[in-house]
């Protein structure tokens, strides 16, 4: 037995097996959670349901983050499965392409700052908002970050202030559900070689970059993200709440990095 027995999981966010939703919900499968999960759109509905099948799932939902009455939909349609769930995995994230390349103040406008914003962090309490009353008292939100959130990044651009908006979120979300028993916690990955990362340029030399600066030498996995994931969701981690949690091989803590012929 593992030590998610008995607890039911919403991934939501799946795209590939390449994503960082998928690491997240193998790992919490292997610790034992029984999990649902959602998809987009029905470009992507037979995938997901082909992957939710591997790993024991016979649920998954449409859902589109950018729609409330979905949103509703979606935890309607959730409850004629569970009656109730413990743990939620919030990976989604989104802007516009052209958001993403070159400088920031040219690259930046008002629409691509308000998709962004709501895709990637009002997503995550509007989803807490409408699910709360399903989840059962010890439950836990987990939300997807990264270092953009607090460093300035070449062509990251606006997604770094959504980020550093959801890891805000995860703090207030924390303050407001802490009473109610339900703890809220983001992971903010290193570089990972996902589709969703195939949009900012330069990921390549980015990958090679963490690598060789990071203190462990080594990109992380989408392996590595689901066991820290795992642990953040668990009773292992009761105390554990409005936190930020560093998956990235310790890049974060590095302040200058010298080429190892240097």
């Amino acid at each position: 037995m593992g030590f998610l027995s008995g607890k039911r999981a919403i991934i939501t966010g799946l795209a590939s097996n390449r994503s960082i939703a998928w690491g997240i919900a193998q790992a919490l499968k292997a610790q034992g959670a029984e999990l649902a999960f959602t998809y987009q759109n029905e470009k992507i509905q037979e995938r997901v349901k082909k992957m939710s099948a591997e790993v024991g799932s016979q649920i998954s939902l449409p859902l589109d983050v950018t729609n409330d009455d979905q949103i509703d939909r979606f935890f309607s349609d959730l409850s004629q499965h569970w009656e109730n769930f413990d743990i939620l995995v919030h990976s989604v994230a989104y802007a516009p392409a052209d958001q993403l390349e070159g400088r920031y103040l040219d690259s930046i406008n008002r629409d691509g700052f308000k998709i962004a914003h709501d895709v990637s962090s009002f997503s995550f309490s509007a989803l807490a908002k409408a699910g709360r009353h399903m989840m059962n008292n010890g439950g836990a939100l987990l939300t997807l970050s990264y270092l953009g959130a607090v460093r300035s990044l070449p062509s990251y651009n606006v997604m770094g202030l959504a980020k550093a908006s959801l890891e805000a979120n995860v703090r207030f979300m924390a303050f407001d559900l802490g009473p109610d028993g339900i703890r809220v916690n983001a992971i903010s990955a290193g570089p990972i070689r996902t589709l969703a990362a195939a949009g900012i340029k330069g990921m390549r030399q980015m990958l090679t970059h963490v690598s060789e600066a990071a203190p462990l030498r080594r990109n992380v996995t989408i392996e590595d993200v689901g066991n820290a994931a795992s642990f953040l969701v668990s009773d292992l981690a009761s105390g554990v709440t409005g936190e930020v949690l560093y998956v990235d091989a310790g890049y974060n803590t590095v302040g200058m990095h010298l080429s190892p012929n240097q």
